[in-house]
């Protein structure tokens, strides 16, 4: 019979004495267990005393925490928070180095835990930090443990950045600002500094005066990826909250200081592979870079405003009366109207009227002059050719240009805040100091490549623009490294290429259409649906790793988690560092019993998307969110690292409580499975080598025809 819900059977054990193997009733309380274990090995003051974990973080337990704990779990009877955090707090203060180094040491560990950290910051813990810092008698592996501790206990949010004081600031500036400083000493410099800016609007300004974007820039030309990866999360922090005002300064100021090429040269084509975190604080620039597009974007033309109509004036000029004819815009005064037809506008006799539609807004302007000016044979090339084109096979290069502005700032998300978790960005937009303008520049070649491989007309507008969208998109996919790799792909992703590409996507939909390919299908599908199934739970037997996200995501802490080879047990635990390959179940701490499952919840019904946090929860960090319901009344919360490995997970769970499977991955994978299997089958048939039919059997004359043919 197995033992009541409310009783797990655990190990607890005290240095220098057997461990004491106990049945803990969950519905008693702690306190009275506590004495009890401290009875058992002859210990007084049990108030004194608290259990922890003995593996992983080794976390304090509580009341609001002991519901976590599972059957076979191994305890530690320690001394409790309050008194750790008065002892530490007394060593901190004392005269010998070596104490004050080793409670330091302790401290920087015991305060990711959220129990210690409230009673360590009721006792002033942190002001006794600061001032530590502030002194600037520290160095070393002492600073770099104070620097540790400090982060860890103000990442709780217990207490408010805000009253972090100015001195405190400028010391924390000052490591920064140092030539040669340790480098665990800047990591957590940067790293402080970076949160300053975040939770405070007010230590923004303070952080912003004594840290130079040029000071920043300079730590990212060493070889350690971790210190650059907290540079320019830096500077993307000082980025986001800067005012309006003083984001088309400081992007200024970060151009002049060759922030890109730095990038370009010492981080993305450096020798070492770059890490997720890398690459999110890259595509996190990449995005904040792209919204300061943003204002133009938004700004409507305004019809009566003479210096925004000379700018169309001048591209009727560049492309009609070229550089050395003084005399022409005189005599084409009367054909204005005409050229502004063939620059393919939509209102021909005032073409501003193109430009008030939000979005693209004076950005479809700002592009289109950079083409006349920087490229100005292509510009030229592009509109004669087509002014010179039957009407209806003509490509309007006005028209063209304003969507295509439109649709580059849709797939380039311009204007939206980062996604957390997302590492999206393009190597090729850090080779050139104008990439969203040479971007532009590129596809508005390619639309009038596809316009005439379409032979579209203005009816085809639509159709065009749809094609145009599919190979832009397909060619960043391929994440090319520069603006000329992107050029090939797209020179490979002509209108036929699209078109077989699409025909070849269709077919594994709906290219066998008739009754009896059907009836095959309908017979296929059970046995195909089988296989994904179990693929799915040989996936979740491999298991996979997860990153936990905190208010401080370089710190980089995952967790495992891996099902049983009998599919009984949920396995998981913390985990240092990322792993190579799988995690044995002996490393996993805990584990949850299938049959205990509940549920599976995805996206905002997750507890986890529920909760308040630092993070902004967006709609990516949704699509990847999942968590396991089980008895009684516990979570197992899931941020997947990426779509994939969340249908994996989430349709693995399905399977494993006997639900159906319905992510797109499933779906996908059905298809194109009963594709291949259906097709298969026919090429058998249509191999198959019929035999000559052999000389028919002579049957028993019939009573009823005496005269029958055996011919």
């Amino acid at each position: 019979m197995p033992p009541p819900a409310d009783i797990v059977k655990v190990a607890i054990e005290w240095p220098g004495a057997n461990a004491q193997l106990i049945e803990m009733d969950q519905k008693r309380a702690l306190s009275s267990i506590i004495r009890e274990v401290c009875d058992g090995w002859s210990l007084s003051g049990s108030e004194q005393f608290a259990l922890r974990y003995a593996d992983g973080p080794q976390l304090y337990i509580t009341e609001q925490t002991r519901g976590e704990i599972k059957n076979g779990t191994i305890l530690r009877l320690a001394i409790s928070p309050g008194r750790a955090a008065r002892q530490l707090l007394e060593r901190i203060q004392s005269h010998g180095i070596d104490a004050r180094l080793e409670a330091l040491k302790e401290l920087a560990k015991l305060s990711a835990d959220p129990t210690f950290a409230a009673e360590f910051i009721n006792m002033e813990g942190i002001g006794t930090l600061a001032r530590l810092v502030e002194s600037g008698t520290h160095f070393g592996e002492m600073l770099a443990f104070t620097l540790t501790a400090f982060l860890e206990l103000m990442d709780h949010g217990i207490v408010s950045w805000d009253l972090i004081s100015l001195s405190f600031i400028k010391q924390i500036a000052g490591y920064v600002n140092q030539p040669m400083v340790d480098v665990s000493i800047l990591q957590r410099s940067l790293a402080i500094l970076e949160s300053m800016v975040l939770n405070s609007h007010s230590l923004y300004h303070r952080v912003a005066q004594e840290i130079t974007v040029g000071q920043l820039i300079g730590h990212l030309q060493v070889s350690n990826q971790e210190i650059q990866t907290y540079a320019i999360a830096l500077i993307n922090a000082l980025f986001l909250k800067a005012p309006e005002d003083r984001r088309q300064e400081m992007a200024s100021t970060l151009a002049q200081k060759h922030l890109r090429s730095i990038i370009l040269n010492h981080v993305i084509r450096g020798n070492r592979p770059i890490k997720a975190e890398m690459a999110h604080q890259l595509y996190v620039l990449q995005v904040l870079t792209f919204n300061l597009l943003e204002e133009r974007m938004m700004t409507k033309m305004d019809p009566n405003d003479q210096t925004q109509r000379d700018i169309i004036f001048e591209l009727r000029r560049i492309a009609f009366d070229g550089e050395n004819d003084p005399t022409g815009t005189e005599k084409r005064k009367a054909m204005y109207s005409k050229d502004y037809k063939m620059l393919g506008f939509t209102n021909h006799v005032n073409p501003a009227l193109d430009f008030t539609q939000t979005p693209p807004g004076m950005l479809a302007l700002d592009n289109m002059l950079y083409l006349a000016k920087v490229h100005q044979d292509t510009y030229i090339r592009i509109v004669l050719e087509n002014s010179s084109r039957e009407d209806k096979h003509e490509c309007p290069f006005g028209r063209c240009a304003i969507e295509l502005t439109r649709m580059l700032c849709e797939i380039l998300q311009v204007g939206e805040l980062p996604n957390e978790g997302c590492n999206d960005y393009h190597p090729m937009f850090f080779t050139h100091d104008r990439a969203w303008e040479e971007f532009f520049c590129v596809c508005i070649q390619l639309l009038n490549k596809t316009w005439k491989e379409m032979r579209a007309t203005a009816e085809d507008f639509n159709k065009v623009m749809q094609v145009v969208r599919e190979q832009i998109t397909r060619a960043l996919a391929m994440k090319p490294s520069s603006l000329d790799q992107l050029k090939n792909k797209l020179r490979g992703l002509n209108y036929s290429e699209i078109l077989r590409l699409r025909q070849s996507e269709r077919m594994s939909q709906d290219d066998f259409q008739s009754p009896p390919i059907i009836e095959l299908r309908e017979r296929i599908q059970p046995e195909i649906l089988e296989l994904i199934k179990q693929q799915r739970l040989n996936r979740l037997c491999e298991g996979s790793c997860f990153r936990k996200l905190g208010n401080r995501r370089r710190q980089e802490k995952f967790w495992f988690c891996r099902l049983s080879l009998n599919h009984k047990m949920l396995h998981y635990g913390d985990l240092d560092e990322s792993p190579q390959g799988e995690v044995p179940f002996e490393l996993l701490s805990d584990k949850i019993p299938v049959s205990d499952i509940k549920s599976v919840v995805t996206g905002k019904d997750c507890p986890h998307m529920k909760e308040k946090s630092a993070l902004k929860q967006n709609k990516e960090v949704l699509e990847l969110a999942f968590s396991v319901l089980y008895d009684p009344d516990e979570t197992l919360n899931f941020v997947a690292p990426n779509k994939y490995e969340y249908c994996i997970w989430t349709d693995g769970l399905c399977a494993l409580l006997g639900r159906e499977m319905g992510s797109d991955l499933t779906r996908s994978d059905l298809d194109t499975l009963i594709s291949m299997e259906m097709k298969l089958r026919l090429l058998d048939l249509e191999n198959i080598t019929i035999p000559e039919a052999p000389p028919p059997v002579p049957k028993e004359p019939s009573s009823y025809n005496f005269n029958y043919n055996y011919s």
